[in-house]
């Protein structure tokens, strides 16, 4: 039987298992869906090892970047960000073969798009991680300049105590690319001026549960347009289905 499945560390409840299981039974398939939360991504291949019908894996935090050395190639979607959130498994004469790509880039590019207005010219990444890189990638593909928001000071980014009012008046599109919010620690979210928030802005979660996260609703009481990141998991969900079935 075909597996597919994701690895990340922690795992709790996952889009993608309940997606592709109602997909496969949709579809009268019988093929298996599994989580696979690893401690440590040189589990990999052990896991690979102990699963050989695996046919694909989805790669979430905090393994988008560290995964990449056991591919043995990366799609230019993967190599133009410098992350990986797909995994194709294919055999070739009896050898194993992993080639990754980022269903991110789609899923973000095509789910922020339609709600972007002529005023929307400049942008702040909240965070620094793998997801981070495929938005940085897409905000530049639609014309955005961006800032980049961490914890850290380096000569690329900006702190969160660095955020003044001139800075948001300026980036008028806000995208949390942190897990901050995410349930049960629903009480959570980015520090960072809310007060400067306006009606101008465009404030974009990736977080998808719940619904409405702690920094989606603190934008929406200044007036904000907002976000959340369903519509970009279930793009990226289909896009990973393409990859696995080599239909690109």
């Amino acid at each position: 039987m075909k597996e597919f499945g994701l690895i990340g560390f922690p795992l709790g409840h996952s889009f993608s298992e309940k997606y592709f299981t109602e997909k496969f039974k949709n579809l009268s398939l019988p093929y298996k869906y599994s989580l696979f939360p690893i401690e440590n991504i040189g589990l990999l291949p052990e896991l690979l090892d102990t699963h050989t019908d695996l046919c694909g894996l989805n790669v979430t935090i905090p393994y988008k970047q560290d995964v990449i050395k056991y591919l043995d190639n990366l799609d230019e979607s993967a190599s133009s960000v410098g992350a990986v959130n797909v995994i194709r498994i294919k055999k070739e004469n009896g050898r194993r073969i992993l080639v990754g790509y980022n269903s991110d880039v789609y899923g973000f590019y095509n789910s922020i798009k339609p709600l972007l207005k002529p005023h929307h010219k400049k942008a702040l990444v909240f965070g620094t991680g793998g997801a981070s890189k495929a938005v940085v990638a897409m905000l530049k593909s639609l014309g955005l300049e961006y800032k980049s928001v961490s914890r850290k000071k380096s000569s690329d980014t900006l702190t969160y105590d660095e955020l003044s009012e001139q800075i948001m008046a300026e980036h008028t599109v806000l995208v949390n690319t942190t897990p901050l919010g995410t349930f049960p620690n629903v009480n959570g979210c980015v520090s960072i001026p809310y007060q400067y928030i306006t009606p101008n802005h465009l404030a974009y979660d990736l977080v998808y549960n719940p619904e409405v996260t702690l920094f989606l609703q603190k934008a929406e009481n200044r007036g904000a347009a907002i976000k959340n990141g369903l519509e970009m998991l279930h793009l990226q969900a289909e896009r990973s289905w393409e990859i696995w079935n080599d239909k690109l």
